[in-house]
């Protein structure tokens, strides 16, 4: 039954599945984050402005949300692991191929298909751990795993001066860190199994059963037993949007929020404050990758705390806190960037990648657990499509803004698309339901709320 992985102590086997699905979510990240280190190189290179160079996030960000939808519709047909591994070994092959693009065209097309990969990653993962953790760590595990995305953005910073700053190389070499990835595909198919529950809504109720004793090290005489069926009926979005509606679009405010000022702060403080060439506080090219690097071990703590608030303090009051947090951080960037002082605005940028870090690490698993198990990744998957399209909208204002009025301006536009998640998260407050200490069957037969 679902009720031994609800109920079960935290097992060898729970650490093994959640670190291989963090160790993915470190590597997607580092596929993410590099591009704003090598961003000099390539335009450079391919001789692009900065208008090209916003085009190149923009594509990524169109490249994700479709990712994530497909692939999180794929995920919930044929399983995550098959779709874990899958959209793992697509984005690491499509960007070694950028590595070796021999024109700016070919670039795009290969980051673009490294973009649907990773977008796959979103929803494979965020459904797969909230389906194989115990009830009572389900917040903080998840919250854990997803904070191996500053791991990788620790590991792109690292790489970046090593390969960039340390050797002299070409911005290429840094990509060819795919093939990293790509080995850690063949690998990870061994070490994560399928969701017990998932195969379950699938009616594969031996398997389940095999997988949960597997990792529980509890046998059960009645075998895996189906909880009372969920409504179903249509196609997976439509009875998303016509049962669960209130939940998807909590999930895509939360996500829209956090993609367009997550994404959006990076941009501004790479292209905007940090830059050489026209930036409001410039530093050098090489110097870039440690003010990133230093940013990520701020992001790092922020996730710590917030994974352990989940549980600890609940879901509702860790995600309105976390997004309050992040839009209040953003005045302190603007603050710090009118006085031109490198230190200051490298203090303001690590407290706002904290709690940037705080906000998105909170609302993965906060929405993700609220979907049903059979439509879990591609809730999912339609929260995160909507979230980049927040980032594509983020990237053309940020810069529409900023170059029109001013850069306090652009961190005053960031802070608003933070106070999005903290309306959400008020609302969800008041009519949603708190999932801390909850089974996810309990969830899933919950009434739903805010539905419009």
């Amino acid at each position: 039954m679902a009720a031994r992985l609800d109920h079960s102590r935290w097992k060898p086997a729970h650490t093994r599945i959640a670190t291989a699905l963090g160790i993915g979510w470190m590597l997607d990240a580092f596929e993410v984050q590099i591009i704003g280190s090598v961003i000099p190189g390539i335009q450079a290179e391919f001789g692009l402005g900065a208008a090209q160079a916003v085009v190149i996030n923009v594509v990524w960000f169109l490249g994700i949300a479709l990712g994530a939808l497909g692939f999180g519709w794929l995920a919930d047909e044929v399983g995550r692991k098959r779709l874990f591994v899958v959209t793992l070994l697509v984005y690491s092959l499509a960007a070694v191929a950028s590595s070796a693009a021999p024109s700016y065209e070919f670039f795009m097309v290969f980051r673009f298909i490294t973009a649907l990969g990773v977008g796959g990653e979103y929803s494979a993962i965020t459904s797969a751990i909230s389906e194989f953790t115990p009830a009572r760590n389900r917040g903080r595990s998840n919250g854990l795993v997803m904070t191996f995305w500053a791991l990788g953005g620790i590991l792109s910073s690292l790489v970046s001066i090593l390969v960039i700053s340390a050797f002299g190389l070409s911005w290429r070499y840094t990509l060819l860190f795919g093939v990293v990835s790509a080995a850690y595909g063949l690998l990870a198919r061994r070490l994560v199994p399928e969701s017990p529950r998932w195969l379950a809504s699938r009616g594969r109720l031996e398997e389940a059963d095999a997988v949960v004793e597997e990792i529980t090290g509890e046998a059960s005489p009645q075998g895996y037993v189906l909880p009372p069926s969920p409504v179903r009926g249509g196609g997976a979005l439509g009875e998303l949007w016509t049962h669960h509606r209130g939940k998807l679009f909590f999930g895509m405010a939360l996500d829209f929020s956090e993609a367009a000022g997550y994404y959006g702060l990076f941009t501004a403080m790479s292209v905007f404050v940090f830059s050489s060439a026209s930036g409001a506080v410039p530093i050098s090219d090489a110097a870039l990758p440690w003010y990133f690097l230093v940013a990520n071990v701020g992001a790092l703590a922020g996730g710590v705390l917030i994974a352990w608030s989940l549980d600890l303090l609940g879901r509702r009051p860790s995600v309105v806190a976390a997004y309050a947090g992040a839009s209040l951080s953003m005045l302190g960037c603007a603050a710090a960037a009118s006085t031109g002082s490198r230190p200051l605005v490298l203090v303001a940028f690590t407290v706002a990648a904290f709690f940037a870090t705080c906000a998105w690490v909170s609302a993965y698993p906060t929405f993700s657990e609220q979907f049903p198990t059979h439509l879990r990744a591609t809730g999912v998957g339609a929260s995160v499509g909507v979230g980049r399209m927040g980032a594509v909208v983020g990237q053309v204002l940020l810069a529409e803004v900023a170059v029109a009025f001013s850069v306090t301006s652009m961190f005053v536009l960031l802070a608003a698309f933070w106070l999005i998640g903290a309306a959400a998260g008020g609302v969800w407050w008041v009519h949603g339901n708190e999932a801390r200490g909850k089974t996810l069957g309990e969830l899933e037969l919950a009434p739903v709320p805010v539905r419009s």
